[in-house]
């Protein structure tokens, strides 16, 4: 479902482009995608293991059953969706001698009191960026090793860029690890969301990303351009992309201090909203 979705419920109203692309160096897309007016998600399969795209795809399946049919999520089927996730991700790997493994980052629409909320989710490095007027801040937190390493002043950002085994993911749906980290933001008029999958923003960077996003053609043609980019730099991963659009319904969009209020609206210590043990 791309192109303009509106939602009764709140008020809302949203543009959406979405593309998953194989890349120019794989030769399977382990990338699955999903968007629906409650929720949207990118999911990568992850590498080394086999069924990377039958591990995304469960991923994707759970979001598709607790989601449809509705227009707005709440905290607990996040957590319903990412459990039975977790448990088709899980029968995946049983049918496999190496197991498997799934990123997943989403974006899904929550309805609080005070007006819509979007609860931000990721278990691994995929990533949710938001956009706004000149701004453009990565919500989510990389899990990988080369990111644990950098936050805990372990190395450098210089040497996190050259660290070989930066890309090392730390949690993941299917894995030992698989808790979710969360942020709730309100939802405001004149942002746009970024969802993707590693195979962007390891080619990427976040300023060619901006470049692009606060261009004025629609969220399709800017999920086609990413892509694009993405392919020109190498493409040596799948890529997958989900641009959200917010026209109307939501808050409007501080006057100033956009930097500093945008970083507010994002809790500093991030909110487990699940844990899945074995």
């Amino acid at each position: 479902m791309t192109g303009t979705i509106e939602l009764t419920a709140s008020g809302l109203r949203l543009s959406v482009g979405a593309v998953s692309d194989i890349g120019l160096k794989r030769s399977l897309n382990e990338d699955s995608i999903l968007v629906l007016p409650a929720v949207f998600v990118v999911a990568d399969g992850m590498g080394g293991y086999e069924s990377g795209d039958q591990a995304s795809a469960a991923v994707v399946a759970a979001f598709r059953r607790v989601a449809r049919n509705r227009e707005s999520m709440t905290p607990a089927l996040v957590v319903d969706a990412l459990e039975l996730a977790d448990e088709g991700v899980a029968r995946v790997a049983g049918r496999t001698s190496r197991g498997a493994g799934s990123t997943v980052a989403g974006a899904a629409l929550v309805l609080e009191p005070d007006g819509p909320h979007w609860l931000i989710f990721n278990v691994g490095d995929s990533r949710v960026y938001r956009h706004a007027a000149t701004a453009l801040e990565q919500i989510t937190v990389d899990h990988s090793l080369g990111q644990e390493l950098y936050r805990t002043g372990r190395i450098s950002a210089q040497e996190l860029a050259v660290f070989k085994d930066r890309n090392v993911i730390t949690r993941a749906i299917g894995a030992a690890d698989a808790e979710a980290d969360s942020w709730m933001m309100p939802v405001r008029v004149g942002e746009r969301l970024l969802l993707c999958s590693d195979g962007l923003c390891s080619e990427v960077p976040d300023a060619e990303m901006l470049e692009v996003l606060r261009g004025d053609a629609s969220p399709d043609a800017i999920a086609r351009e990413l892509v694009e980019r993405a392919k020109s730099a190498g493409g040596r991963d799948n890529i997958s992309v989900i641009v959200v659009d917010v026209l109307a319904g939501g808050r409007a969009l501080p006057t100033e201090g956009l930097v500093e209020e945008a970083g507010e609206l994002v809790d500093d210590s991030t909110t487990p909203i699940v844990t899945v043990a074995r």
